[in-house]
Order: C-alpha cells, then structure tokens, then sequence
C-alpha cells in the first residue's frame, strides 16, 4: 500500500518514495533548560507515530535527534539571552549540569510515553567542529558578511528564502521581530555570535578571531548533514519552527550542500492549546509554552494519578495536524478510554490468526497522512466485533506496532498466573462487595496491594492485576 504524507514543502499530500533503501528521519530536539511540557511531547508523540508508521510499511529507518544544549537564545530571531545561561541562573548550577539533568528528564519522560528512542542522539556542545565547518563554508562561498557581534547569513543571496511557508520577505517573523542593529536585511540571521565585551559565559569557543557561540539553526543544519548526508527524507518539528528555525536551516543548508531541496519532505504538528485555568475548549486558549509559563508536564500528570499513556491515547484521537486544545476532562476521559482497552483485552484468548480485513483498512487509514483518529475507530470497531477473542488480540498486537499503547504487556500483565494466597484475598473481597460490607472489602483491597497486586472491578468480574 502507497504510503501519503502532507509536505509542508508542496503544501499538499504526496507519495513518500526514500531516496536510498534507509529512510533519514531528524526530528529536533528539545533545548534542555528546564522541563518540557505536554505541548512538546505532542510534537514527539507525533515523529513517534510517523516512524512506527515507517517501520510498519517496512521502510529501515535512522533517525537523528538533537540535544539543543547551548546558542537557543529567548527570542528565536537572534535576540535576548541564552536559554542555557537563563535556566543556570534561575537554579544556581552550571550550564552543563542543567543541560544533564534536563536531558536525563527528557529520556525518562519518552520512556514512559512509550516513544522509541533515536537511533542517534546528537548534542550540540559534542558537534562544535562541524557547526564551524559549516560556517566556514558558508563564507567561502559568499553567503554571509561579519558584525561586531557575529557572522550572519546574507538572505538576499538566497532567491528561495521563505519558500516553506511561502511568506513574503517582509512577512517572515524573523523580519518583523527584530531590531535591525548592524544587519543589511532584517530577515538575516545569526550562524556565529560573539560573546559580547564584559559578558561572561559558560558556553564559549574560539573561532573566527573571537570567542562565541553557534547561532541555533547551524547546529540542527551541521548535526543532521553529518549523520544522514547532504540530502535527506523527512524532516519533522512543530509548525511554530516553520517560518524561521526551518526556513532558516533551508537556507543555509541549501547554500552550502548546492542540493535542492535540502530535505525532500517537511512535517509539522500543530499546537497544544490551553487556557487560563488549563481548561481550554472548542480550540480556544494560546498554545502551551514554557515562555509563557502555561505548561504542564508530564510529572503533573503523574501526580494526579494519570498514566503518560493516557495522555499518548488522548492524542491519538486528533490528529497530528489540527489544533488541540487540552482539558483535565479530556484527558481523565482517555485515561477511562485505556483503561477499558486494557480490561477489555484482559479476558482474550491467546492471539491466533487475525483478522485481515481491519488489518487493511488499519494500514490504508495510517498510510493516509497518519490518520489516527481513524486508526482508533477501527481498533475499537474490532473490540466489538463477532470475531474470535484470539483473532482480535493477534490484530490488535498488530495496530500496537504503530499506537504504542503496549496492548501486548497489559494483557500479558493481566494473564500472568496470579499465586493462590491472592486469588484467595480475591475470591474473599469479591464475597465482602456481592455482601456490600464495604469496610472489608476496602481492607481486602489494601491487604491485596500489600502482596504487590492490585484489583480492577470491571462489568465482566474482577481482574487481578500485577502491579508495576
């Protein structure tokens, strides 16, 4: 089955057909000074799914992912100070210890989001020789001109500037929200700045007759040539990098390759949105942003009792390129959702032959542009079906290839032999409910969590369960 995903490049949806027979995947990363929030780990949730959906048509993939770790200034457009000296200034450490515990955090997080890991994590700071390789090349061949406070890329010489979200010069953000300063053109931008007189970092190198720093876009440009060539796949971000972390990487990798394009397809997912009170509706509210200090994360959740898979599950509902806007009630409803799942397939046969029908339109649905949405009806279509217990589980091992849901630990947890002392404070608490001695069964239930399993009461009976 042909596999379609939207270009953001064409602006429409196209076959996808790899260049070689590895499919070059970089997704960025994240800037690793502070926490990140659910509005970012949407974005991962999303090249998560698109790489599973790779793997499932069978494409081998190697994805590269970076570590923004220094030169990710407060304002995106070259201007403000450097998230990694702001983040060690707020907690009192050095930059390179925040941008360990940082990272650290991030591989926890996706661990329990359940998202595959890169197959190669790449940190700026270990990247520094390429970056100013790249910026040597760039002024060898012209592209660039010197400031008193860095080496910036000379958009004029680039006839394509803008061409991904197909703005006007003078529209692009990184025109408009900018000071001009010693720049030619207001939509210039930096690929080296130097550590201003009386500034002192903890991040600097020499290089070009000064110490500095990159400027963000050199590192993801230098880092993903590296490791997947000079031309690639898919390149992938959230769409508020679009119209100048992206149109900015465009250029100057462009420039210094000669290939055009650079990347052959661009994805981009939308935003998390939410309100004031974290409770945004019918797609009100402003995006989550650590800027704005909204956001919500991932050890929040936890906190109140919801499993990071439920948060993955209620994304699975909308799909990747349409704006979501987060609620407590929503997401407390997904939780319910998962739950069900897990209690459903609890009772299930052990998986035998499938069921080739949903299989197909299970394929057909994720090969058009990721159709999650649709994927999940079809999961839940098949819940219901006459179809034989084994049947439905053998599939559903299947579709979990690409949710992520761990469909298949959940229901080996639930099948696992449960040891007779249990089963029998079991039996014991199901006979103090059918009596409706409360009390008791409440203290059945804490005896039980004591011998590390738990108890799910579902429409079918109860479902011991080990705990984790």
């Amino acid at each position: 089955m042909d596999l379609k995903l939207y270009n953001t490049l064409s602006h429409k949806k196209e076959l996808f057909e790899p260049l070689k027979k590895i499919v070059g995947l970089y997704t960025c990363g994240p800037t690793v000074y502070n926490f990140q929030h659910l509005g970012n780990y949407r974005t991962y949730i999303f090249e998560d799914t698109l790489k599973r959906v790779l793997l499932f048509n069978a494409f081998r993939v190697k994805h590269v992912m970076n570590i923004t770790d220094v030169g990710h200034l407060t304002d995106d457009a070259d201007n403000g100070e450097d998230k990694m000296e702001k983040g060690s200034r707020r907690e009192g450490k050095s930059a390179w210890k925040i941008a360990d515990f940082y990272t650290a955090d991030f591989k926890k997080d996706i661990a329990e989001l359940n998202i595959i890991e890169p197959t190669v994590w790449c940190k700026a700071t270990d990247h520094i020789k390429e970056q100013i390789a790249l910026v040597t090349t760039l002024q060898k061949k012209g592209y660039t001109y010197e400031t008193t406070d860095g080496i910036y890329f000379n958009t004029t010489r680039f006839p394509s500037y803008g061409e991904l979200v197909r703005l006007k010069k003078q529209e692009l953000q990184a025109g408009t929200r900018v000071a001009m300063g010693e720049k030619k053109n207001e939509h210039d931008f930096a690929l080296w700045k130097f550590t201003r007189p009386g500034e002192k970092r903890q991040m600097e190198w020499n290089a070009f007759r000064h110490k500095g720093f990159p400027g963000w876009h050199i590192e993801c440009s230098a880092m993903s040539i590296k490791y997947l060539g000079k031309q690639f796949d898919i390149h992938c971000g959230g769409v508020d990098h679009m119209s100048v972390h992206h149109t900015n990487e465009i250029a100057q990798s462009e420039c210094a390759t000669g290939k055009h394009p650079w990347v052959r397809y661009w994805l981009h997912g939308e935003f998390l949105l939410i309100g004031a009170d974290g409770a945004a509706g019918d797609g009100a509210g402003e995006k989550m942003a650590k800027s704005g200090e909204n956001f919500i994360t991932l050890a929040t959740l936890k906190q109140k009792g919801i499993s990071p898979l439920a948060y993955r599950y209620l994304l699975l509902q909308t799909h990747y390129r349409k704006q979501l806007a987060f609620s407590w009630q929503a997401l407390r409803s997904a939780e319910s959702g998962l739950q069900n799942l897990y209690q459903t397939i609890a009772r299930y046969d052990k998986p035998k032959i499938g069921c080739a029908e949903f299989e197909e339109n299970f394929k057909n649905a994720i090969n058009d542009d990721l159709n999650m949405p649709q994927a999940l009806a079809l999961m839940w279509r098949l819940i219901k079906s006459d179809y034989p217990s084994s049947a439905k589980l053998k599939t559903l091992f299947e579709f979990d290839k690409v949710l992520g849901l761990n469909i298949k630990a959940e229901w080996k947890r639930r099948n696992q032999k449960v040891p007779k002392r249990v089963m029998q404070l079991v039996h014991e608490r199901e006979k103090a409910r059918l009596e409706k001695n409360w009390q008791r069964s409440d203290e059945l239930r804490e005896a039980l969590e004591h011998t590390g399993y738990r108890v799910e009461d579902t429409p079918h009976g109860p479902v011991t369960v080990k705990m984790v």
